[in-house]
């Protein structure tokens, strides 16, 4: 099957973001918080196996299954309803934001600033589309395959005209950006 890109109905996506931005703020400060510990815990995880695997000590493995069921709790608490493959989607996205948010900081301490900012700009787009599916914004139901890499912007007049376009992790981003404020007290 040829490599094709997916793409939520923009106009959805959209209202979902209007909805968003005209009710009340989103508070996801803890949620985030909380999201970025379930990285560090998966990365704990991933630590214990290659540890275990390097010494035989089974008492890396009791170490493991209980980083593990901290990680499955505390994902509940954010993931809260989901279908299909959704919960171990997210798990992946946040597994693979956080290793390429380290690739980043590595190339960042070796002087490769245009590296850095490759992966980081990969991990803020996997974090954003965890962030997606997980609000509600992008559904799998809405997935189409598409070969466009763009979304376009449609106005909201009487007459709609496109009014510009953007990636769809651009547009996730975007939406993080309005929806997540780690600085909110």
């Amino acid at each position: 099957m040829p490599n094709k890109k997916i793409q939520p109905d923009i106009n959805e996506f959209l209202d979902k973001v209007k909805k968003m931005e005209k009710g009340e703020k989103l508070d996801l400060s803890s949620d985030e918080d909380l999201s970025i510990g379930i990285m560090n815990l998966i990365s704990i995880e991933e630590h214990f196996f290659f540890t275990y695997n390097k010494t035989k000590d089974v008492k890396y493995l009791d170490l493991l299954n209980e980083i593990r069921e901290m990680r499955k709790s505390a994902l509940k608490r954010i993931i809260k309803d989901y279908e299909g493959e959704v919960w171990c989607i997210s798990k992946h996205l946040l597994a693979a934001s956080m290793r390429f948010m380290e690739v980043g900081t590595k190339a960042l301490t070796k002087g490769d600033k245009s590296e850095a900012e490759n992966m980081f700009q990969k991990s803020y787009q996997l974090y954003s589309l965890f962030w997606g599916l997980n609000l509600g914004v992008v559904q799998t139901k809405d997935i189409k395959h598409t070969d466009s890499k763009e979304v376009a912007f449609v106005s909201e007049d009487p007459k709609p005209v496109v009014k510009g376009t953007a990636g769809i992790f651009e547009k996730l981003g975007q939406l993080v950006l309005k929806a997540i404020d780690c600085c909110r007290e």
